[in-house]
């Protein structure tokens, strides 16, 4: 029986799980409109096609199953491309569809001519054009398989007289069609690791998101080898936060316990995470890495044992093989440590810290709070970042995403909205900057349309903090008329949009703006004014850097004397 290939991409779709093509219709894309109606696949109009690309990218992070995201012809597809980036950098499957004008107008510079191809290619792992009807169901298998064994991002150009032509058959093998399966080390590897496992004293254990799945595995490690648990950002969630094993994260999102162990350490497990921050990775202390994933394997340091292989069965192989340690010496040193720097967190996060003014950090510890026990929240980037990951307080049962490979300003209410879609019972808040939430706060207007009942808190400083940050440590005076800037009323903004704002302006009015919104049905923004020059805990700042701030600070001083 034929039908559309249009009608071959949609049922394709369905069989494997997808729920949701976020997008905006344009005519190219008409005919898989008329399909997507019909389906059990609900089309999610966005208000700008990069939203659309950051809502897969978010549902693909959470699910780790096919998130699919269209645009129309020429710049409708064009917009996609930034937030693909989001997918590609976290290596989540998303399949981008490009509508595309006719055949017969191809080669003719027609109205909203581009190449697909050559644009799509550096952030897709596959990107073809459906030329043909009866090629369709091999090339919708193939880039649906390639999504899914990166996984990473794959695109398909839709010329619309192609994907309205009737085509036989249906996409073929559509079983094989699923996310990767876990990959074993080898018996020589493990043996390896053992051996050297018990040859170590002092072993920090790093957990990156590649442990998802493997947290009571972990926990018996840890609990053998007398070994710290530390995390990436992407790890944080993984444990409860006063979980006595889990001492913190490594970085200007970590703390100075963990940096202290990292580099006190004989052996740094580097397992499932491929940090990128090699400033904050030991030099002297021997290092072996876990890794389903063998080309990350000793790029960031120098490394003298890597495993090819997933945590979860290299683990329990490990388990068996290793010798129980008794000397608590070092544990209980970074331990002490993690305490003081846990008790120091508090205090800045005090809202009685200040009776006019709101700290940034006192936000992100009362929606921390406030927040359900399995509550997703999604970081924007930009100083923010830095106050939500440091100051929340996660359960265990709650996830925690953001952009922490791609680093892209703009990004959490977009996510967010492709989470919420999945779920509009479960809690999903977005904190941002004013920054970030200005890029694509027209997102907002998706949530309201399509009844996402996202909670949006806004650290509003009126400015790019982190660009501050990052030119005052190394010794350069902020470029003010560049990084201040004016902003609306958030929260009446959200009211005309159809849903619901509160306005916190000093420490009095913040608690209350941040419990009716996350109870509220629907929609709602928070907009937190926050001092705007906190300075982040940084775990460890070298005398250079210390010098740079000193000096800027001196530059600024100066230039408001003189008015220059």
């Amino acid at each position: 029986m034929s039908q559309t290939v249009a009608g071959i991409l949609v049922s394709a779709l369905e069989q494997i799980g997808v729920r949701h093509i976020f997008g905006l219709i344009g005519d190219s894309l008409n005919p898989l409109a008329d399909v997507v109606r019909g389906s059990k696949i609900e089309w999610v109009g966005v208000r700008h096609e990069e939203g659309a690309a950051q809502a897969a990218a978010g549902q693909a992070k959470i699910t780790g199953t096919l998130a699919v995201c269209a645009g129309t012809t020429g710049p409708g597809s064009n917009h996609l491309v930034a937030g693909l980036y989001e997918a590609a950098r976290d290596h989540a499957p998303v399949l981008a569809l490009s509508g595309d004008m006719p055949r017969k107008l191809h080669g003719t510079d027609y109205i909203q001519t581009s190449e697909p191809d050559l644009l799509f290619r550096d952030v897709s792992l596959y990107t073809e054009i459906i030329s043909t009807a009866a090629q369709a169901p091999a090339v919708i298998h193939q880039a649906i398989a390639a999504a899914y064994a990166g996984p990473g991002v794959a695109h398909l150009t839709l010329p619309q007289d192609v994907i309205a032509a009737k085509a036989q058959g249906s996409v073929p093998s559509i079983l094989t069609l699923k996310p990767r399966s876990e990959v074993t080390a080898s018996e020589a590897r493990i043996a390896e690791l053992a051996r050297r496992i018990d040859q170590a004293d002092k072993i920090v254990m790093m957990c990156g998101a590649g442990c998802r799945g493997s947290v009571d595995l972990l926990c018996a490690l840890s609990d053998r080898l007398k070994a710290p648990l530390i995390h990436t950002v992407k790890g944080k969630d993984l444990l409860p936060y006063d979980d006595p094993r889990w001492m913190g994260g490594l970085g200007m999102i970590g703390t100075r316990a963990v940096y202290n162990a990292v580099m006190r350490c004989d052996l740094l497990l580097m397992i499932g995470t491929d940090y990128p921050y090699s400033n904050f990775l030991p030099t002297k202390s021997t290092v072996i890495q876990i890794d389903e994933r063998p080309q990350v394997l000793g790029r960031r340091v120098p490394t003298a044992l890597g495993v090819a292989g997933s945590v979860r069965p290299t683990l329990k192989q490990l388990l068996g093989r290793i010798a129980q340690k008794t000397d608590t010496e070092f544990w209980d040193e970074v331990t002490d440590e993690r305490r003081k720097w846990d008790a120091m967190l508090n205090k800045q996060a005090d809202i009685k810290r200040s009776d006019h003014q709101i700290h940034p950090q006192v936000v992100a510890r009362a929606v921390s709070d406030l927040a359900r026990s399995d509550a997703i929240f999604v970081l924007d980037t930009g100083l923010n970042t830095l106050w939500s990951a440091n100051w929340i307080r996660q359960t265990g049962t709650q996830r925690i995403i953001g952009s922490f490979n791609n680093a892209a300003v703009g990004t959490a209410l977009g996510q967010a909205n492709g989470i919420q879609a999945l779920n509009r019972s479960r809690q999903v808040i977005a904190l941002t900057g004013d920054g970030g939430f200005n890029m694509l706060m027209g997102e907002f207007l998706t949530a309201v349309h399509h009844n996402l009942p996202v909670k949006v808190i806004i650290y509003n400083n009126s400015s790019l903090g982190l660009i501050t940050l990052e030119a005052e440590s190394v010794g350069l005076v902020p470029f003010r008329e560049a990084i201040d800037f004016p902003n609306p009323d958030f929260a009446s903004l959200a009211r005309a949009c159809g849903g619901h704002g509160y306005m916190a302006r000093r420490p009095s009015e913040l608690m209350a703006a941040v419990v009716e919104a996350l109870s509220i049905d629907g929609p709602a923004v928070v907009d937190a004014t926050v001092i705007s020059n906190e300075m982040p805990n940084l775990p460890h700042v070298d005398l250079e850097m210390i010098g740079h701030f000193g000096l800027a600070k001196i530059k600024e001083a100066v230039l408001a004397v003189t008015g220059g």
